[in-house]
C-alpha cells in the first residue's frame, strides 16, 4: 500500500472511530467503488463523507469530488472532512467539516432551524 493510501486509510479509520463514539454506531469505512465512488464513510443516514489527509489543501477540487460522491450515493448531503496539518488522528473531532452554504442551510431547516421553504 502506498504512503498516500496509508494516510487516507488512517484518517478514515480515525473519523469512523470518532463518529462511533459521537453516537453513530453504524459508521464504517466504505469499500472502494471505483469510478462510481460513493464516499469514504457509510452508516450515517443521508450523508456522503469524503475524507482528506494531505499536506496541501485543494478545497475546490475536493468539494467537486464530494458533490459527485453525494450524487452517486444518492445522499441528501455531502460533507468534506479535512484533517488539518498538526492535528492528529486522535483529535478527529477537531478536523474541518466543509459543505456548501446551501447544503448547510437546508440541513439546518430540515432539523427545524429557520423557516422552511
Amino acid at each position: 500500500m502506498s504512503k498516500a493510501k496509508q494516510k487516507g486509510t488512517l484518517a478514515e479509520s480515525a473519523l469512523v472511530k470518532f463518529l462511533q463514539s459521537a453516537g453513530f454506531p453504524n459508521a464504517e469505512r466504505r469499500a472502494l467503488a471505483g469510478i462510481n465512488d460513493l464516499g469514504d464513510i457509510t452508516g450515517t443516514p443521508c450523508l456522503a463523507w469524503e475524507v482528506k489527509n494531505h499536506r496541501t489543501y485543494q478545497i475546490p477540487a475536493w468539494l467537486k469530488e464530494t458533490k459527485i460522491e453525494q450524487e452517486n450515493a444518492k445522499a441528501d448531503y455531502g460533507v468534506l472532512i479535512v484533517k488539518p496539518n498538526g492535528v492528529g488522528t486522535s483529535n478527529a473531532g477537531k478536523w474541518w467539516a466543509i459543505m456548501s452554504v446551501e447544503d448547510m442551510t437546508n440541513l439546518l431547516r430540515e432539523e427545524g432551524y429557520g423557516d422552511k421553504h
